[in-house]
């Protein structure tokens, strides 16, 4: 259980890669001082960033957050449980495709916006230049979690409100308040670009195997690291420790 909290909590939700990565690749550092023992360790760096539908890991994200560009600033509603999922079945609650049901393809958390398949799209021209005058593609517009749309009941798929419920088991789930029936995250929420679910991976030459992930290699004791040392080394204290007083 602890070494699962701890690999959830290096992981983003949402896109199934490591936390640390995606830290280190939308980070931009203005000014840093040098290693050296003579001066403070002090950074610059951007602090604010603007999300939008291109992901913090990408070259267009970057270029949306070059250095120096400042954009209106953007309050976003927080939510503490985040309930949509890709691969998740939805019913669109306004604009021209209400009362439609899709599947959410793409989930932007920073902003509560969720892309569907198909769904509030529009034309738009990418890649005009002087001499040429681009190419119209279909895109779909982000929908608002909050507001725009609500999960489909996979008993009669009908739209529904929901709670989050435990089981028996402790697990927690999505309960739809209409039926009562439980609303699974979709296997599709697990994949990630090495491959579509996890027991369907190949280990390779170069990965480290499950069965050294999961070995013990620390045992907890009470002992300090020169008690720790003492011990590895077959060296036994006969000195009699001084005498002390504690008031």
């Amino acid at each position: 259980m602890r070494i699962t909290r701890y690999l959830a909590s290096k992981l983003k939700d949402f896109s199934n890669l490591p936390k640390e990565y995606i830290e280190r690749s939308k980070k931009q550092i203005y000014y840093e001082t040098p290693r050296e023992v003579n001066y403070l360790p002090r950074t610059v760096e951007r602090k604010r960033y603007r999300y939008t539908t291109n992901r913090p890991w990408s070259g267009h994200f970057r270029q949306q957050n070059m250095p120096g560009t400042m954009r209106r600033k953007v309050f976003v509603e927080a939510i503490e449980d985040w309930s949509f999922f890709r691969g998740d079945r939805i019913e669109v609650l306004v604009g021209k495709d209400k009362g439609k049901q899709g599947i959410v393809t793409q989930v932007i958390p920073e902003r509560n916006w969720v892309i569907v398949e198909g769904i509030n799209w529009h034309y738009r021209r990418v890649g005009a230049e002087k001499e040429f005058p681009g190419i119209i593609i279909k895109s779909e517009a982000p929908l608002h979690v909050t507001k725009d749309i609500r999960l489909v009941d996979p008993s009669d798929l009908q739209g529904t409100e929901f709670e989050w419920r435990f089981t028996e088991e402790g697990e927690k789930v999505r309960v739809s308040l209409r039926s009562g029936r439980i609303i699974p995250i979709p296997e599709t929420n697990n994949q990630t670009y090495d491959y579509k679910t996890p027991n369907a991976y190949l280990e390779r030459e170069k990965d480290t195997t499950a069965a050294v992930v999961g070995e013990i290699t620390f045992k907890p004791k009470l002992c300090t690291f020169e008690m720790d040392i003492m011990e590895e080394m077959g060296i036994k204290e006969e000195r009699t420790p001084a005498k002390s007083y504690w008031y």
